[in-house]
């Protein structure tokens, strides 16, 4: 039961840190999808590791390839520091396919609920990454109250 709780707890945070994310974009926080620490990943990495951009992509040129690529290939154990960051952010509540498909902005399930009728995101555009914060920060929200009701 307590690690379902603790679960459960988790998952609230994650949705914090989903909308905390989004708010900082819409406010004006600067954004380079190219830039490894202020791209759609890299804002939340901050969020949840609480490091600086210029720390985040310092980290990310470590090893070749973007975030997709970089969390396709985490392993705790190689001692690469975004595999700390990406630890952290999996310790948070993410899975490793969340971090694919935030970079872009492509979860079928999100994807399913923007409002609008809206399908088609393009990973690059602000305001899509917004939106994709706030859908999946609500779908995240709903999955914790369903979870509560059951517990």
């Amino acid at each position: 039961m307590a690690r379902r709780i603790d679960a459960l707890e988790r998952r609230t945070k994650l949705a914090a840190a989903l909308r905390t994310t989004a708010a900082r974009l819409r406010s004006g926080a600067p954004y380079q999808w190219g830039h490894y620490g202020q791209c759609n990943c890299g804002h939340l990495a901050q969020t949840l590791t609480q490091l600086a951009p210029a720390q985040i992509h310092r980290l990310a040129l470590q090893r070749d390839g973007d975030w997709r690529e970089q969390a396709r290939e985490h392993c705790e154990d190689t001692g690469l520091r975004l595999d700390l960051v990406i630890g952290r952010m999996l310790a948070a509540g993410l899975q490793l396919e969340d971090i694919v498909h935030l970079e872009a902005l492509s979860d079928p399930a999100v994807l399913a609920r923007l409002p609008g009728g809206r399908r088609d995101l393009v990973q690059n555009r602000r305001d899509d990454v917004i939106l994709y914060l706030e859908t999946w920060a609500a779908l995240v929200d709903e999955a914790v109250a369903r979870a509560a009701a059951v517990a």
